[in-house]
């Protein structure tokens, strides 16, 4: 009888031991490396920057060859069913629309060779 009562009381002291651990979520190493969450997390925050950008994927996976194409793409469906949901239009981007300046023949008077006077370019009338 002894051995029963000593058996039983062992299996409800586990049950209960797997039961609190289970509760607890804040345990050191059994969740995931916050380095790779932290990743994840920006890869999808860029897919999402890119379909509001009006960017296509294959754009974004070029423009950003170190993020994951999985958390890229599923941060660009995110924003997609969003904006398509709250019927928002995206943002052009301007990345590959630079406008160069022309060059000039004269450039010997791009160098300043002493500093300027702020109060010299006063209007004294």
């Amino acid at each position: 009888m002894y051995r029963k009562t000593r058996s039983t009381a062992l299996r409800m002291l586990a049950l209960c031991s797997i039961v609190l651990l289970a509760a607890c979520s804040k345990i050191p190493g059994l969740g995931p490396d916050p380095r790779i969450v932290q990743r994840e997390e920006e890869a999808k925050a860029i897919g999402g920057a890119c379909r509001h950008a009006l960017r296509g994927l294959e754009d974004c996976y070029t423009l950003n060859p170190k993020s994951a194409k999985a958390s890229v793409f599923a941060g660009w469906k995110d924003m997609d069913a969003y904006m398509r949901e709250n019927k928002l239009e995206g943002t052009p981007s301007v990345l590959g629309k630079v406008v160069e300046k022309p060059e000039r023949a004269d450039r010997s008077g791009d160098i300043e060779t002493e500093p300027r006077d702020a109060a010299s370019n006063r209007n004294r009338s």
